[in-house]
Parts: structure tokens; C-alpha cells; sequence
């Protein structure tokens, strides 16, 4: 049985206040960005949105539902900056941890979120169809290529340095980018009711036949709550990049409480493994406004006393410690 380490306020906090004295000579704020990837023969165009060193004072935006903390289209700062890619979760949104990338940028990296083409808030027309298990691996080398090829800050980006962070089935995706072969048919994932088309897609043998891609570009992975479609160590066995596990205690969103733990069991290496009690799955969403927790308090409203605003100020700073021990 591996460790399993339990959230510390303290170390936490000095974790925190360390790693921002060393890098306020870096940015003084998150620049940010929405960024349009053409469609090409691997899929369909992405949104994107970008977050970057930025030397100006930080401003509280409002963008969609939410409050940005940094400034908009912000000139980058740096050369050979490490970048972070984040996937969402199911019907997620590239703003759901829009806190974590502040905070990363604001440390130096260069961090870039996409919306998943038909299982986003946006677009959410495939979120219960197979396909989209098959197509966001793609999704994340496609932005990989954008990031390093044609985006405005391609050369500020070390090619050699690049993160993943994965909520959900955001962590799914990253097993998947990180080696990991899943097994649909066999994996310990609960089929709601009403059932939605993938669990008959998989009932019905309908597969995909061909491996899922691989991306040895990404050297390292934060994964919070992934949703686990690999039930034997079979099916992890080239995982071997550095990595850090988040369990919420409640799980939830087809994500069982014992689904995290069994994976930090089964992974040829030992992760860096974080169990949150009192949390239940959506606590590693961004902390909500006001208006979202009266709109969406599914998602936004936390029970059981648990403090999303504490949790994500430690959160944050133990993503952003893994980060820099195994990119920079």
C-alpha cells in the first residue's frame, strides 16, 4: 500500500510563501489569452485559452462566469519558459482552473486550457459517447503542436519542459498521454441512470481498435480525481513519467472514492499521493462566484464544511511545487 499524505495547512502554507518570494522577479501577474486552433485532418478547431508571465500588476477581470485575477493580453515575460497543459472534466471548460494557472503563471510557466470538442459546457453534444474518450488524447497533442509551432509565444516555450494537469476525465486523458491503455469493457466506472450511448457502445463490444496516442513530450502529471478506465497494472505498465495523485474522499461524476486510491496503488511508479477528506470531486474546480453557486451549486457548493478557497490555496501551491521539482 502506497503513502497515502494527507493535506498539511501548514507545510502548505510555507510551500506557498517559499515559492512566491522566488518568483517575484519573475511576473507580477498572469497575462491571459483566448486563442483559436484551426481544425485540421486530426480534428475539429479548438478554443483555447492561454496564460502567461506577465510583468504588469495583476486586475481583477471579469471574463464569463467568472473573476480573472492577472491581466489581459499581457505581453509574455521570459525565454524558455516550461509549459502546463490542462484538460477538463466532463462538460468542463477551459476556465474550471482558471485559479491553478494563475498561480503557474505568475511562477513562470506558460499555461494553455482548451475546451474538448463535444464534451464541453460549450459543446456538449458527445459528452456521453465513447468518441470522445478516443479523441481527447488527440485533442492535447494537437494542442502540444499548436503551442510549440504557431501560437504568438511558440519560441518562449522550452520544448523540453511540458506538464499535464488532468481533473476527471481530464486525468483519464493524461494516463492515456502518459502510456496507459484502457480497458472500457472491465474498468470499475458505473453506468448512470439514464444510461448514456458509451455505456451500450461498450456493452456492444464497439472499441476502438487502434491504440490510443501517446505523447513522451509531456514529462510530467498532475491528475485530481481521474476518472480510473484501467482496472489492472497491465494496463498502466508504460506509465512511468513523475506523477501526483489528488483522491477527493466523496468522489463523484462517475468517479468512485476508491477509484483514485486503487490507481495510485497500481502505478508501476510510486506517485506523489494527495487524499482530500471531507472533499467530494468538484472541490478541485476553481472556487465559484457568487452567481455561479446560486446557478450551478452541483458544482460549486461545497458540503460537510469542507473551504474550496483554503483547499485551492494549498492545492495550487503543491501542483505548482511538483511542477517545479520535475520541470525546471
Amino acid at each position: 500500500m502506497k503513502t497515502t499524505r494527507k493535506i498539511l495547512p501548514y507545510a502548505a502554507a510555507q510551500i506557498l510563501t517559499v515559492l512566491l518570494c522566488l518568483f517575484t522577479a519573475v511576473a507580477h501577474a498572469a497575462g491571459f489569452k483566448r486563442l483559436d486552433i484551426p481544425a485540421d485532418a486530426n480534428g475539429p478547431a479548438l478554443n483555447a485559452m492561454v496564460w502567461t508571465p506577465c510583468a504588469e500588476p495583476a486586475e481583477n477581470v471579469p471574463f464569463g462566469p467568472y473573476i480573472l485575477h492577472g491581466r489581459r493580453d499581457c505581453p509574455t515575460v521570459g525565454d524558455k519558459l516550461p509549459l502546463i497543459v490542462i484538460s477538463h472534466g466532463h462538460t468542463g471548460s477551459f476556465l474550471g482552473h482558471h485559479d491553478l494557472a494563475e498561480v503557474l503563471a505568475d511562477a513562470g510557466f506558460v499555461v494553455a486550457a482548451i475546451n474538448h470538442p463535444g464534451d464541453s459546457f460549450a459543446d456538449p453534444g458527445r459528452s456521453g459517447d465513447l468518441s470522445v474518450f478516443v479523441e481527447r488524447p488527440t485533442d492535447i497533442k494537437r494542442l502540444i503542436d499548436y503551442m510549440l509551432g504557431a501560437a504568438p509565444d511558440a519560441v518562449k516555450i522550452d520544448p523540453q519542459r511540458i506538464g499535464f494537469f488532468g481533473f476527471s476525465r481530464g486525468g483519464y486523458t493524461g494516463l492515456v498521454l502518459a502510456g496507459g491503455a484502457p480497458d472500457f469493457k472491465h474498468a470499475d466506472v458505473p453506468c448512470p441512470d439514464p444510461r448514456p450511448p458509451v455505456c451500450d457502445e461498450i456493452a456492444r463490444g464497439e472499441l476502438p481498435t487502434q491504440p490510443l496516442p501517446v505523447d513522451a513530450r509531456i514529462r510530467a502529471f498532475v491528475l485530481a480525481d481521474p476518472l480510473n478506465e484501467f482496472p489492472a497494472a497491465s494496463d498502466l505498465k508504460n506509465v512511468t513519467a513523475p506523477m501526483q495523485v489528488w483522491a477527493s474522499q466523496y468522489g463523484g461524476d462517475g468517479v468512485l472514492p476508491h477509484n483514485a486510491p486503487a490507481l495510485a496503488n497500481t502505478l508501476p511508479r510510486k506517485p506523489d499521493y494527495h487524499y482530500v477528506p471531507n472533499s467530494a470531486h468538484f472541490a478541485f474546480l476553481a472556487p465559484c462566484p457568487a452567481g455561479m453557486k446560486k446557478s450551478v451549486p452541483e458544482i460549486c457548493v461545497d458540503e460537510r464544511g469542507f473551504d474550496r478557497v483554503a483547499f485551492h490555496k494549498q492545492f495550487d501551491a503543491s501542483v505548482l511545487a511538483f511542477f517545479e521539482a520535475n520541470l525546471r
